[in-house]
């Protein structure tokens, strides 16, 4: 766990925001306006004038001021960076997660701009445009499972699945490697293969249950072996979906022993969440100050603003 006492960067405002400058910027200051990138035509503002971390770009076609926060999901924050970087180291050290409420209690912060600051982290933690999972000679298993209620209004006849009625996730998981998890509206056979078909590489050797909903997946992969839970049958040579399985362990752990509560419109930032530790975890060699660090590299381009008076209610 985060020594919030120890750490000068969870004390010192100067230090906060140089060791995000490092990360942010590791090969020196770049205009967030223009996209300049040459230092001699960045300057540091200091002095009473102005305020700390202030810098200015020089291009004649900008001429804009910033500091490290712009365009990030850091940005117009009144909460000070050494508020910042504590809630994210936190969130990064703990496996299962740590709650707003005790986040708020750590550091002091109202409970509605925790709750509000984690979002925005989880955000950040979030990734697009990657590569598919597996390659050739990889393994990458694939399961469904529901968590919490859904919260569409749609009625339900007396003979629906029970377990339907919640939130479908479907998790990719390439063993030994990372983790893809998806809340589509419906886990129907469709939708499924296509997760497959975007997310996995053709050369990959896909393994799931029984479940027919990846009846069609076998078009889009090497191959499809799948392994028989109805029949009580969990581990056939190397084919197996323990991997996957233990991913949704430690995320419903999680969920239900951390968090408790999730509306559905914020379930695909948890996900993202949960993705991003296990895709930085120990096995594959990070720390905690490693984990905290790609999370720092994560927050540019990513902003998430509160609602003004009079504006409709908008999932963000």
């Amino acid at each position: 766990m985060v020594d919030l006492l120890k750490n000068p960067i969870f004390k010192d405002e100067n230090k906060a925001r140089a060791w995000l400058e490092s990360h942010v910027w590791p090969r020196g200051p770049h205009c967030p306006h223009c996209g300049n990138t040459d230092e001699t035509k960045i300057t540091r503002l200091g002095g009473e004038a102005h305020r700390p971390g202030l810098l200015q770009c020089n291009e004649a076609a900008c001429r804009e001021q910033f500091t490290v926060t712009v365009g990030t999901v850091f940005e117009r924050s009144k909460i000070p960076l050494t508020k910042w970087l504590a809630a994210l180291f936190l969130m990064t050290a703990s496996k299962k997660g740590v709650s707003a409420h005790q986040v708020h209690r750590m550091l002091g912060i109202s409970y509605k701009s925790t709750w509000f600051m984690m979002h925005r982290l989880r955000e950040a933690m979030r990734t697009g445009g990657l590569e598919p999972l597996g390659g050739a000679g990889k393994i990458v298993e694939a399961d469904e499972t529901y968590f919490g209620k859904r919260e569409d209004g749609e009625p339900r006849s007396k003979n629906y699945d029970k377990r339907r009625q919640n939130r479908p996730i479907v998790s990719l998981v390439e063993r030994g490697g990372s983790v893809r998890s998806f809340h589509p509206a419906s886990a129907d056979q469709w939708t499924v293969t296509q997760i497959v078909r975007d997310n996995v590489h053709h050369e990959t050797r896909l393994m799931t249950d029984e479940s027919n909903l990846y009846n069609e997946a076998y078009e889009h992969v090497e191959s499809h072996e799948t392994v028989h839970h109805t029949s009580k049958e969990y581990v056939r040579g190397d084919i197996t979906t323990n991997t996957v399985e233990s991913y949704f362990a430690v995320f419903k752990r999680g969920m239900r022993g951390t968090y408790q509560h999730c509306g559905e419109k914020h379930l695909h930032r948890y996900l993202a969440e949960f993705d991003f530790r296990y895709n930085n975890r120990a096995a594959l060699g990070v720390n905690d100050g490693e984990r905290a660090e790609q999370l720092a590299k994560g927050i540019v381009g990513k902003r998430l603003t509160y609602r003004r008076p009079n504006e409709p209610v908008i999932p963000f």
